[in-house]
């Protein structure tokens, strides 16, 4: 089905591209344009991951320089027999996350300095998870190109201007396609984001669920996101809104979450779905639990944020208020 949706999406960015060519420079304009769309396509499949990052300033980092994110998500990927995936930092103050690449074999996660001091070791692990859940899913090809291309249609507008404006004027047609295009590059990257489903992030939410164990985590996780996007602004998001479809939660200002145009679905329903399934979870006998890939009967995931399965309570000399074992009002790691 993903295989499917790129393609469509790719043919409907082309054949946008060549009927605006040929409106604004006839025969030859729609030639030009079908080779620059084809030259967009090659490159989006091989590098829009690449470009995505850069737009958004995110730098790569390991055991060395993030030690505990970077295990978090090396345990995730374990978990969820995913290849280990690039991660990167991105430096904003608001917290939010994306997956990116062509597929688990070269995908990328990203995750904000916001992200990792506004929320808990399990918040970011569940955040963690759900980006994992998008690359196991292969979301992250049809995301990402559909990023790169409707950041690519935006610039029609700008084709347009300069060289609609020149045409003959006694052609009507140039005038329609500069027109068009001024009109489009507006709205194309709303419209383009519009054609991938919001469903994913559901099924993700749900896969993510499963990846840590505790949909109450990335329940939370999404509240505090959300709540955090709507007052910190992302500079680099804003000038690049076709990008926007890509993080966990919606990170430009001033969008209502359940706007029949959003790229995301409703925070509020997103979190109701996954306390829904922490009910189920809670209510099914541990003997019918679904058990977690990779491992055997009904055992729960382990990883640096999973609480020992079954202990004794332990006097409260040394009390574990978190997975960690930290105080929670200490440090939460290296990005603090």
């Amino acid at each position: 089905m993903n295989t499917l949706r790129t393609a469509m999406l790719l043919a409907a960015m082309t054949a946008l591209f060549m009927g605006v060519g040929y409106l604004i420079g006839g025969s030859g304009g729609m030639v030009i344009a079908l080779l620059i769309a084809a030259a967009m396509n090659l490159f989006s499949y091989w590098n829009a991951d690449k470009m995505v990052l850069s737009m958004n300033r995110a730098v790569e980092v390991d055991e060395r320089n993030a030690p505990e994110y970077y295990a978090i998500v090396q345990s995730l990927a374990r978990q969820a027999g995913l290849p280990m995936p690039k991660t990167y930092l991105i430096d904003s103050p608001q917290p939010n996350a994306f997956a990116t690449g062509r597929n688990p074999q070269n995908a990328a996660v990203a995750a904000t300095t916001g992200l990792l001091q506004q929320l808990s070791h399990e918040e970011v692990a569940a955040v963690m998870a759900h980006e994992l859940a998008h690359v196991q899913h292969r979301d992250t090809l049809t995301m990402t190109i559909v990023a790169t291309l409707a950041g690519a249609i935006s610039m029609l507008g700008n084709f347009a201007f300069f060289f609609g404006g020149n045409r003959d004027n006694n052609n009507s047609r140039g005038i329609i396609g500069v027109l068009v295009a001024m009109i489009v590059a507006p709205f194309a990257a709303m419209i383009v984001q519009m054609a991938v489903s919001r469903t994913r992030e559901y099924e993700a939410d749900r896969r993510g669920a499963e990846i840590c164990g505790q949909p109450l985590w990335l329940a939370s996780a999404l509240d505090k996101i959300a709540r955090g996007a709507e007052r910190i602004r992302n500079p680099d998001a804003e000038r690049n809104p076709a990008t926007a479809h890509l993080f966990i939660i919606n990170p430009l200002s001033g969008e209502r979450m359940d706007s029949l145009f959003s790229t995301h679905p409703s925070t509020d329903n997103r979190i109701a779905a996954l306390q829904a399934m922490a009910q189920d979870m809670a209510s099914a006998p541990a003997q019918r639990r679904a058990p977690m890939p990779g491992q055997a009967g009904g055992q729960r995931p382990s990883g640096p944020w999973e609480r020992p399965a079954e202990q004794p309570e332990q006097p409260p000399a040394t009390p574990k208020s978190n997975p960690w074992g930290r105080n929670p009002t200490g440090p939460k790691g290296p990005w603090s």
